[in-house]
């Protein structure tokens, strides 16, 4: 058997993120789905978890415990579970990325 969440366009204003917690369909891995401007990207938070990154487009600043790294499409990141980091799209284009939690569920703590 399958589930199926379908693509709904945001409305205008509206983030274009998307966020999926794998409980809500039976699985056990949520993820974020980022499509974000220049200059946009997240605040530093830890999660109890390791968290995997996959830069899809665009050029990222990444800060994980401290460290900055650049990330462009095709790049692999991971951060070890409760270290601080964060994101940025540095670059001149939407920044699209995947940011996979393994838990059927996202545990954030920001900071």
């Amino acid at each position: 058997m399958s589930r199926i969440l379908r693509h709904q366009e945001p409305q205008p204003g509206q983030s274009r993120t998307v966020r999926f917690e794998g409980r809500d369909l039976g699985g056990p891995v949520s993820f974020f789905l980022v499509d974000a401007e220049p200059g946009q990207g997240s605040g530093l938070h830890v999660h109890p978890y390791v968290e995997t990154w996959v830069v899809r487009k665009g050029k990222a600043e990444f800060t994980v415990g401290g460290e900055k790294t650049l990330a462009y499409p095709g790049d692999i990141l991971v951060a070890a579970a409760n270290i601080s980091h964060r994101f940025e799209n540095v670059g001149a284009e939407r920044l699209e990325l995947i940011c996979i939690h393994p838990s059927d569920v996202i545990v954030q703590k920001n900071l």
